[in-house]
């Protein structure tokens, strides 16, 4: 058992030292702007969740090319593993560069449906249409990031996302701020800088398939027809799944906001309570999310070696590591939540409306877990369809009606909806469990 958790952490550490860092580097893009006022901070928060949603069909392609790149490192065709990489790549092109031309054109009609604030909206309209027009970059980084975690190599996509944050970094502090002699662009200095340092990661990506890549037909070759329609089949699921998570969380915004108005009272508080209690959530998954992408690599590749008790026994060794890690990560949020909240929060009244939910966090965020890694072990097997139906259809069928009966109807309040909340994962948590369980996935040809 000690190999095979050296094993799952050798994958997931860098990946979830990536993820940390990107986490990071909001906070300081957040920071950065948040000097320039309000109105800068909603346009660029704004236009960043927009931008979020607009690339959720691209960023699909990462899973795709994980589940095959880990099949075919499994079956030993190691001089293949890279030509699903190269059709993602392609894909992103194709696909990218009309959408974001047409995204780009769309913006000024879409951004202020968003945000009616006529300052946010100008300074939100350049920021995201900067933004959109990284979209082929972005895409490809992602179809780089699932072939490194496929075949195990997360180290370089860690590497590479460290190189992208020090060049945001720095292109941010020139652009937003007018240093070193260039003019002072506010945020849209903060989008050019993400979109150059989007851009230069994908160069390194490049560079770094090339040195390690070569040899697996990094370059050398397409796939065929049906190795296209395998990438479409396992992508575009996780593309939905993507896609209607986020804008779940908008939905779950908007009810939390009118939550108490049957009861009369301010939900400005609420609001903020749940942005904070979902952001610190958010970083404490990480680690969950880690194992997951490294559970969905070591599935692939046993199912690739016709293993499939070696790929069922990977699942539930990876969950009983996430398990113990995100249960320990849970005990600070259930045992002392005031000294986290107070990071965040001044008011004590808006405290006092966080404290539960941020328990009811820490007290479940281990079953959470079980979840995460079950639903990536599947997409690593190729079932991305199921993994899409479970996620998209508790949630939008199952828990957002809920939240809305118990707030806007009801006026219940925060910790209502957050109990719903973290049954609806609990449940997915079962569903992925008892799916695993079944073994249908091991038939799922890649």
């Amino acid at each position: 058992m000690r190999d095979r958790v050296r094993q799952v952490l050798v994958i997931a550490l860098p990946i979830i030292g990536g993820m940390t860092s990107q986490n990071i580097l909001n906070l300081v893009d957040t920071g950065m702007v948040g000097t320039l006022g309000d109105e800068a901070l909603a346009a660029v928060g704004t236009g960043s969740f927009a931008n979020f949603l607009a690339m959720a069909f691209i960023t699909g392609l990462s899973a795709g090319v994980q589940a095959i790149a880990a099949r075919r490192k499994g079956e030993g065709r190691d001089t293949e593993t890279a030509i699903a990489l190269n059709g993602a790549l392609l894909t992103a092109i194709v696909l990218g560069i009309p959408l974001s031309i047409a995204l780009w054109f769309t913006v000024p009609y879409v951004f202020p449906l968003l945000n009616p604030d006529p300052v946010v909206v100008e300074m939100g309209i350049p920021y995201l249409q900067i933004r959109v027009l990284a979209m082929v970059a972005v895409g490809m980084n992602f179809a780089f990031r699932g072939y490194w975690n496929g075949v195990n190599l997360s180290k370089l996509y860690l590497r590479t996302l460290l190189v992208m944050h020090a060049a945001n970094i720095f292109l941010n502090w020139v652009l937003i701020f007018g240093n070193l002699g260039a003019p002072a662009m506010g945020a849209t200095g903060a989008a050019i800088g993400s979109a150059v340092a989007t851009a230069i990661g994908t160069i390194y990506y490049v560079m770094l398939g090339l040195r390690y890549a070569r040899a697996a037909g990094f370059l050398r070759r397409l796939p065929d027809a049906e190795g296209f329609r395998i990438i479409g089949r396992l992508a575009l699921p996780n593309a939905f799944q993507q896609l209607f998570f986020a804008a779940g969380f908008n939905v779950l915004f908007w009810i939390i906001a009118h939550s108490n108005i049957a009861a009369q009272s301010v939900a400005t508080a609420e609001l903020a309570a749940a942005n904070v209690v979902l952001n610190v959530t958010l970083v404490a998954v990480l680690p969950g999310l880690g194992l997951g992408l490294a559970a969905a690599s070591l599935v692939g590749q046993a199912l690739g070696r016709c293993d499939p008790n070696d790929a069922l026994n990977w699942g539930w060794d990876v969950v009983k590591i996430a398990a113990v890690v995100m249960g320990v990560l849970g005990l600070p949020m259930l045992l002392f939540p005031d000294a986290i909240l107070g990071v965040f929060l001044r008011d004590p009244a808006t405290v006092e409306i966080a404290r539960a939910p941020l328990r009811l966090v820490g007290a479940t965020i281990a079953v959470d877990a079980i979840g995460m890694v079950l639903m990536n072990a599947l997409v690593g097997a190729g079932a991305s369809r199921t993994s899409m139906v479970v996620s998209v259809s508790t949630q939008w069928l199952l828990f957002l009606p809920v939240a809305y009966v118990l707030g806007p109807v009801l006026g219940l309040g925060l910790l209502p909806i957050w109990i719903a909340n973290v049954s609806y994962r609990g449940l997915t948590a079962v569903i992925f469990a008892y799916l695993w369980r079944q073994g249908r996935w091991a038939d799922i040809e890649v």
